[in-house]
């Protein structure tokens, strides 16, 4: 049950004048609707989403005050869904959790039971937010690109290589034995990509200044985008016959200008992947091949720890683009 008390902390972001402001704030408990769980989150974990959030994107989140955080994994408390019980472990991410319903940078969350995927048994809470949305997005990239591209079949290549999505991409995909290039515009984080399992790093700028020929020399089997625009069409452009591109991410830009040729020439498959509205199905599939074959043996080497009174620092450097692999927030003890 709850502890008996009427508030919890959470980082709160309010709207002043058209500034945008977080602060730790206590909240009041509200009542469980139907089919909803309480959660006492353990962990969470900052996403580029979460930073935009806090900074007043409207395309993000509509009303403030608001409790950014679209990762949190806890044990539940309260549950008023018969697929849950108290005690139970579980990780809620994505869907509406951070953006317009309050989320994870808090002590505890309200939300749907059907949000919610049980803890895998050899998987920490810890882990768990490592991964979070972004590891689900690397997992959710690397189960289409996996099931059409052998590493047999050449290289792979994944683009904002530095970034959560990024990062766990060359990890696993270098642990199922394929041959990764990382794609990078910070020279400096070579040797951590290499360690990572990276094999060759490429970057920005020379994928942002390849030809503008319609078609390219085939560089890559595969790929896994993060930030769209040049680097994605350019990609599209040198992968090999019959390879696989997934898409993820908008950060360079949203557009892409291409023919179709890489599509019709060469039989280039370009798969989205869409991790907030994911089938359940396929996210439990996700989480138990990322809770076992596709465990990264130094998973944590990618991380960094914060308490709820570091996060407003951790989203000004997310913001300015000056942060690197994933940042989990440590809520319970």
């Amino acid at each position: 049950m709850k502890q008996d008390k009427s508030t919890f902390k959470a980082f709160r972001v309010e709207e002043k004048a058209g500034n945008y402001k977080g602060s730790i704030q206590e909240i009041k408990f509200s009542p469980l609707n139907e089919s909803e769980i309480l959660v006492k989150v353990h962990y969470s974990s900052l996403n580029y989403k979460d930073a935009l959030s806090a900074s007043g994107n409207k395309g993000v989140t509509k009303n403030y005050p608001h409790t950014p955080g679209i990762d949190a994994v806890g044990i539940i408390e309260e549950s008023k869904s018969k697929a849950f019980k108290e005690g139970d472990a579980v990780i809620v991410t994505s869907y509406d959790l951070g953006m317009n319903t309050d989320g994870g940078f808090a002590e505890y969350i309200k939300v749907p039971a059907d949000w919610a995927v049980k803890l895998p048994e050899n998987l920490t809470m810890k882990e768990a937010m490592v991964y979070g949305t972004a590891g689900l997005t690397a997992g959710m990239s690397v189960l289409r690109l996996t099931e059409l591209i052998k590493p047999e079949d050449g290289k792979v290549v994944v683009s904002g290589a530095t970034g959560g999505v990024g990062i766990l991409s060359i990890a696993i995909l270098s642990k199922l034995g394929y041959s990764v290039i990382a794609i990078t515009g910070k020279e400096k984080e070579r040797d951590y990509l290499i360690n990572l399992g990276a094999r060759e790093i490429m970057l920005r700028k020379e994928i942002e200044n390849f030809h503008k020929k319609p078609l390219l020399k085939p560089l890559f089997a595969g790929a896994i985008d993060t930030v769209g625009g040049v680097i994605l069409e350019n990609i599209i452009k040198s992968t090999d016959a019959i390879g696989v591109v997934t898409c993820c991410g908008n950060v360079a830009s949203p557009k892409i200008d291409l023919t179709v040729f890489p599509f019709i020439l060469r039989g280039v498959a370009l798969i989205g992947i869409d991790s907030q509205n994911y089938p359940m199905k396929y996210r439990r599939k996700v989480w138990e091949k990322l809770a076992g074959e596709w465990k990264p043996v130094h998973l944590d080497y990618a991380c960094n720890e914060i308490k709820l009174e570091d996060l407003q620092p951790k989203i000004d450097l997310m913001l300015e683009g000056k942060l690197k692999g994933r940042t989990i927030l440590k809520m319970a003890v």
